[in-house]
């Protein structure tokens, strides 16, 4: 086997930290500058040399930086344009800059495989007597032939070997995962898939056997598709605690990039003590997401649109009130592999409903929609005694649904002579701060007027029902009561319902900062 060179020994040992966070910058000087900010919280860091001009010119920068951080441990990288990066030099000059950089403090150094190939093994050498090297590969558009890649590599003395790969399904994460798990005890290996449906590698992917992984320092600033920052994986993920007995949950659905379960859900787990991580996991087709699930093994998912009802079928057992609804959003996996099914969104409209009425009993309440949504909302009121009316722009559905549950119709003509406890918008009329509403001011006769809707936090919908003098309801509350429950299925504890309500509501504000500040 390949003999390491007398310093990496000194290095290895130094359990490196699981998160290596990326750092770019116009110029030296606010590469460095960014790097004094990240340092305190993250004191491995890789320098992305090829996004300067001229990135000969930074290493006196550099060596500063060093020598005012000497137990930082800096990855040198100057990724040519033919290997994925930005650098247009020649593979002299990126030989040179590297050796340069290892010079002035960096640790460790990154080479592209295509780079090694068309080396003498001197200048590789050569590169190691200054630092640890790192051959790196990356394949922009597929997982695939990773045990063959890793072969090529190893006819190059490395110290790591990072593969990195393409997730264009779940199953690439599968794919990736075992092949760390095969080879990384063997080999010295950094590995994860890019893209969106990445984000599995990326977290557990340290646990299965990749010595470390890679954060962008903050959003925008990422130096590989699907990348998050290093706040993301730490805070939410938690991935410094992410180990062998970590359970795996996630929310699942297409698209699912804007999803708020994960912050809610990774607090809820941080404020209980549960060891568990919650993923979004973006299933492009059901085939896949049922693969994921049962190869991770994920212990538990979320179920958003459009799987709802499509994931009935291969379930093996749901309770009586999913069947009544006909949807599912929420599934356990047994110790035994079989898959359990349950819907939480009934709980998201009672619970905050039971806070504020005395009983729901006997309480007169209009559901806008005939969906799922609505159907979870029908059924959960009527199995509490409440008179529920049901109002939709097409007749058929809100027939069969009143038949169904025992629930009666009403057409719009009627609303002005009607008065309700509480009107619920279970449509998506109004989402994403559209003026769009299920009603009109002079339509609302009502105590209270809930909104499922919790994107905008407040909906059209919930201003005109507040200028008609009715006390509101946000979405957001339902979406926190629907998640607690889910919580409680999963681990058989209380919800830490307050905190999950605070850290959504945080997050959610947060997005309309940047939505505010991109404008």
């Amino acid at each position: 086997m390949n003999s390491a060179p007398p310093y990496a020994p000194r290095l290895l040992p130094l359990r490196l930290p699981r998160v290596c966070v990326a750092v770019i910058g116009s110029d030296p000087n606010e590469m460095a500058e960014k790097a004094e900010l990240l340092v305190l919280d993250n004191p491995f860091l890789e320098f992305r040399l090829d996004y300067l001009s001229k990135p000969g010119l930074a290493m006196p920068r550099i060596k500063r930086f060093m020598e005012t951080h000497p137990g930082t441990v800096v990855i040198a990288t100057c990724r040519r344009l033919a290997s994925g990066g930005k650098f247009r030099g020649s593979i002299a000059s990126q030989l040179d800059v590297l050796g340069k950089a290892a010079a002035a403090g960096c640790r460790l150094v990154d080479v592209e495989l295509q780079t090694a190939s068309k080396c003498k093994p001197e200048q590789l050498q050569k590169l190691r007597t200054r630092g640890a090297l790192i051959l790196s590969f990356h394949d922009f558009r597929a997982t695939k032939k990773l045990d063959e890649t890793l072969e090529k590599m190893l006819a190059y003395p490395a110290d790591f070997y990072k593969i990195v790969s393409t997730a264009t399904t779940l199953a690439d994460n599968v794919t990736m995962i075992k092949f760390l798990a095969r080879e990384g005890d063997r080999h010295s290996l950094v590995g994860m898939c890019m893209g969106e449906q990445g984000i599995i590698s990326r977290v557990l992917g340290v646990r299965a056997g990749s010595v470390f992984t890679f954060a962008s320092a903050i959003a925008g600033e990422e130096t590989a598709p699907g990348q998050v920052t290093a706040q993301e994986l730490r805070n939410v993920y938690r991935i410094e605690r992410v180990d062998v007995a970590t359970r795996v949950y996630g929310v699942v659905g297409d698209p699912i990039a804007h999803s708020l379960s994960p912050a809610i859900m990774n607090a809820a787990f941080r404020r209980e003590n549960v060891n568990a991580v919650y993923l979004a996991l973006h299933a492009k087709t059901l085939k896949d997401l049922l693969t994921c699930v049962r190869e991770i093994p994920i212990h538990g998912i979320s179920v958003t649109m459009p799987y709802k009802e499509a994931i009935l079928p291969h379930l093996d057992n749901t309770d009586s009130h999913t069947t009544k609804i006909g949807a599912c959003n929420t599934v356990v996996r047994a110790q035994d592999g079989k898959l359990y099914g349950f819907n939480t969104d009934a709980s998201g409209i009672v619970r905050p409903l039971e806070r504020r009425l005395n009983t729901l009993e006997g309480a007169r309440i209009l559901v806008i929609g005939a969906g799922g949504a609505a159907r979870a909302a029908v059924f959960g009121l009527k199995e509490r005694g409440s008179e529920v009316y049901i109002l939709n722009r097409t007749a058929a559905p809100a027939k069969k649904l009143a038949h169904q549950a025992r629930a009666r119709i009403i057409k719009r003509p009627d609303l002005k002579k009607l008065a309700f406890d509480v009107i619920i918008n279970a449509t998506p009329v109004g989402m994403g701060n559209t003026r769009e509403t299920p009603l009109q001011e002079n339509e609302i006769n009502a105590r209270y007027v809930f909104d499922m809707i919790y994107d905008p936090a407040e909906t059209r919908f919930l201003k005109l029902g507040k200028e008609r003098g009715a006390q509101v309801i946000p979405g957001i509350e339902m979406f926190a009561h629907q998640a607690a429950r889910q919580f409680e299925i999963w681990t058989g504890k209380p919800a830490p319902w307050d905190e999950m309500l605070r850290v959504v509501l945080l997050a959610l504000q947060e997005r309309t900062n940047r939505s505010v500040a991109a404008k």
